[in-house]
């Protein structure tokens, strides 16, 4: 079947007479290509997207993973920080609200991005639409909803983008330690890539903000020195829309495109992108054809049936992970699967089930040695076959 995707805006369509985009309208359209979603048309772009990156200027000015944005219903605040203090190693830091957010700060995890858990106040939420799922419409307001990178020079980042075509919520907010924007939300993915320039400390507050006096307890609990940095996230995307969401996400930060693992019987791919070696990975997992009916279409397309696009799960860096399992066992997590892998294999991990507050599953891998590899075909197999559970 004969695809064009858009240079402008990533979507992916039927091939037209005329030339423009169906959604945007725009006529910077790629040749069409068959679609078959092998790594062909993927590897090919990684190219041309690093010499379009350096010509514009966009090439290093965006750097790694400063947090990630998880917008909860109001009522699930608290039991959104408290899951995360009970189950990561990371530990409350500040609150502070404004005229639009209430927003609650995690972080002291070495070289890891900050998780921010935050309520909107009344303003139009944006990602609503991607939220109204069979099994996720009864939380509206809720997911992991935006990814912000660094970057030295906000201020060209934003001319550059905007003059490719590239939509911005809000003009960029300047704040007392920070300069911060963020993306639309892909209409690809149902997620936003926010930029934020350091003008001082590394402070999330905002300008017209006041700190909320809470005091949230760091449980007590030896295992969690074994959970550490966020190694990566990974995003469900329709099988029609895997090349077009990495080539935006690509397009948007200096991530490129690394590997895939194609997992066949169950009608699943699950894609890396990279940075670089040592940094957060953003995964994105697609079904190889697209939805048709529920038991039919795999459980990628099954969750994006349920949940819509969306993150699946936050996966921590873990030392120690047959003893960190028991515990976190012990002290009420539940799992899709028990630990998988081996030393042998180079890897062990697991998923938990799914957070009633955030929808989010967490994972915990450890690499051994020498293992050069990001995952295997085996592990990436039964992870995959678990979420049929959800």
């Amino acid at each position: 079947m004969n695809k064009i995707i858009c240079a402008t805006c990533e979507s992916v369509h039927e091939d037209t007479d005329n030339g423009l985009c169906p959604n945007c309208g725009s006529g910077q359209v790629k040749s069409s290509y068959n679609f078959q979603n092998s790594d062909d048309f993927l590897r090919s772009q990684v190219p041309l997207i690093i010499k379009e990156r350096k010509e514009y200027g966009l090439d290093g000015l965006v750097g790694g993973l400063e947090a990630v944005i998880i917008n909860v219903e109001s009522i699930n605040h608290h039991r959104a920080i408290e899951e995360l203090l009970k189950y990561t190693g990371y530990k409350y830091q500040y609150c502070f609200e404004d005229a639009e957010y209430l927003t609650s700060v995690l972080g002291g995890v070495a070289d890891s991005a900050n998780i921010l858990v935050r309520v909107r106040k009344g303003k139009e939420n944006p990602f609503r639409k991607f939220n109204l799922n069979p099994k996720s419409s009864s939380l509206p307001n809720t997911r992991l909803e935006t990814y912000v990178f660094s970057t030295p020079d906000i201020e060209t980042y934003v001319d550059i983008q905007k003059d490719r075509g590239v939509r911005f919520l809000d003009d960029i907010v300047e704040n007392v330690d920070n300069s911060f924007i963020q993306t639309q939300p892909s209409e690809l993915t149902g997620i936003s890539v926010g930029i934020v320039q350091w003008n001082g400390e590394r402070n999330f507050s905002t300008g017209k903000c006041k700190h909320i006096a809470w005091n949230f307890e760091k449980p007590d609990l030896p295992h969690l020195d074994n959970i550490g940095r966020l190694d990566h996230t990974a995003t469900r995307v329709r099988s029609v829309d895997r090349d077009a969401a990495i080539i935006e996400f690509m397009r948007l930060t200096n991530y490129d495109f690394d590997m895939a693992i194609y997992v066949k019987s169950m009608n699943s791919i699950t894609n890396v992108a990279r940075l670089s070696d040592g940094e957060f990975a953003m995964v994105f997992t697609s079904g190889i054809t697209p939805f048709t009916e529920v038991k039919a279409s795999g459980p990628t397309e099954k969750f994006i049936y349920n949940y819509g696009t969306r993150p699946h799960h936050m996966a921590f860096e873990t030392k120690n992970i047959d003893e960190t399992f028991r515990d976190l066992e012990e002290t009420g997590m539940e799992f899709l699967l028990g630990l998988i892998g081996s030393e042998d294999e180079g890897l062990k991990q697991t998923f938990s089930k799914a957070s009633p507050s955030t929808l989010i599953v967490n994972e915990y891998i450890h690499r051994f040695g020498d293992f050069d590899g990001f995952f295997s075909s085996s592990n990436v197999t039964k992870l995959t076959e678990s979420t049929q559970l959800q």
